[in-house]
């Protein structure tokens, strides 16, 4: 196994369940914090007792309960679902690809749902949330099949650094697609939110939406975590091992396209959740991925909840684009990676 390969180790695959079981507890605690706080915080300040009273015993005449259970709740919970999503969708694509920079920001699934959302609100006279999500879905496979087929002609075969840059060609590709797109027929004000990424507008509708979907994904990725876990082995280890390695990829691509469609319908472009979360969590919990996907989910909830906390307090009453909070976590970290990765170009 190569050295840039960190999913694993000389001695098989390394195993902390004491460690997950600690990140489960302690993040689930702060994850639970966290979204006390998303709740209570904001340009209206709201105390605990009105939130409770918002939830369970909700007041329509009531501001504050308005508030809470109409915008703050919905848009907590989104946040909760979208973070989770898009971390195990970034781990479960860098245990398929044994590829350390792969996550759906960088490898054109992000953009590519962009890309086909802005062509349902260009072409089509009415646009719900379950055609965008359905538009999501297909995007995200489109672009993440361009991606792999750019790397795949090109001389040498795949490595981790070509993946890595035919996804950010694509994702430029596809970015100014979208945007000449939103120029040409209008629609850049009604599709100005999925580009700035946040969940500052998320309704009800959304999280009915995104929740289900979400749990499937999540449940499936579980569900192959230990075929994903031989996967990053390497194939041939896999085949040897009994794994039937398409069947896995296939479930692994199906998990993705979920995850990441779903995430991007609601939140938009929303980036390097999906690249920071599993390599921190790898780092703690070992390179097994029935502890991984767990411990992602709520690694990424809770990452992006105190994100979207962190975006609308920087400049009130104005919201900093939860992309751009997320970025400058995550901009560093990527070049980090190149720069391990590169050498092996």
């Amino acid at each position: 196994m190569s050295k840039s390969h960190s999913l694993g180790s000389d001695n098989g695959t390394i195993f902390r369940p004491k460690a997950a079981t600690l990140v489960l507890i302690i993040g689930i605690l702060l994850l639970l914090i966290s979204i006390c706080l998303s709740i209570i915080l904001g340009v209206a300040d709201i105390n605990l007792s009105t939130v409770i009273q918002g939830i369970f015993h909700f007041d329509s005449t009531s501001t504050a309960h308005q508030i809470v259970y109409r915008l703050r709740l919905p848009r907590a919970l989104a946040a909760t679902f979208i973070g989770a999503s898009l971390a195990v969708s970034g781990a479960i694509m860098q245990g398929m690809t044994r590829n350390a920079l792969a996550s759906p920001s960088i490898m054109g699934v992000t953009s590519g749902a962009m890309f086909t959302v802005s062509i349902a609100f260009a072409f089509m006279p009415i646009v719900s949330n379950t055609i965008i999500m359905l538009f999501a879905f297909i995007g995200a496979g489109l672009g993440a099949a361009l991606v792999f087929l750019i790397g795949a002609l090109s001389k040498r075969g795949l490595t981790p650094m070509k993946l890595a840059l035919a996804g950010t060609a694509i994702s430029a590709f596809l970015g100014s697609i979208s945007t000449g797109i939103a120029l040409r027929f209008d629609v850049a004000k009604d599709i100005s939110f999925w580009y700035a990424g946040g969940v500052a507008g998320v309704q009800w509708i959304n999280v009915q939406l995104l929740i289900p979907v979400a749990i499937v994904g999540l449940t499936l990725a579980f569900f192959i975590s230990r075929s994903i876990t031989i996967l990053s082995l390497g194939e041939d280890v896999a085949a040897g091992l009994g794994q039937k390695v398409g069947i896995v990829k296939l479930l692994g691509t199906i998990v993705v396209l979920l995850l990441t469609g779903a995430a991007v319908a609601v939140g938009g472009t929303i980036g390097f959740v999906g690249l920071v979360v599993p390599h921190i969590v790898r780092f703690i919990v070992g390179s097994d991925y029935r502890l991984i996907i767990p411990c992602s989910a709520v690694a990424g909830a809770l990452l992006l909840v105190l994100s979207d906390v962190v975006a609308r307090l920087v400049h009130p009453p104005f919201e900093t684009p939860l992309g751009a909070i997320t970025a400058i976590i995550g901009v560093p970290f990527f070049l980090y990676l190149a720069r391990r990765e590169g050498r092996g170009l």
